[in-house]
């Protein structure tokens, strides 16, 4: 079954790092009961790779003290990813998230793409 996934590449002060962390585990449990088939997010860990043209940190143009997080949804399919979305988006309690004055991280420097699986497994 080909599967789609929407990725997320965000700078993310490591300050905010634990607030980030409670933001995105409810955000997952909303997608999840959504229909998402899974919902990851990732810390930066290991990001210096001298000589790499396209390093995270150099394509996101990382201010000092922040960090990188990687993060992806994985659907059925890309329609499936669009009708998960719609509800997403009209979740109320993703609406409350969102319009949140104190996002822990700049959403202009966010950035994101919808996949086909090429490999899976």
């Amino acid at each position: 079954m080909p599967r789609y996934t929407d990725g997320f590449l965000i700078p993310l002060p490591t300050s905010k790092i634990a607030a980030y962390r409670r933001m995105a585990t409810a955000a997952g449990k909303i997608w999840r009961e959504h229909g998402a088939l899974d919902f990851k997010e990732c810390i930066g860990d290991d990001l210096d790779h001298p000589g790499v043209t396209a390093a995270f940190p150099k394509l996101l143009k990382l201010k000092p003290r922040e960090t990188v997080v990687f993060s992806f949804i994985v659907f059925k399919s890309r329609a499936h990813r669009d009708r998960v979305n719609a509800a997403v988006m009209r979740d109320p309690r993703m609406a409350k998230m969102m319009a949140k004055q104190d996002m822990p991280f700049d959403c202009r420097r966010m950035a994101y793409g919808g996949f086909s699986v090429l490999v899976d497994g």
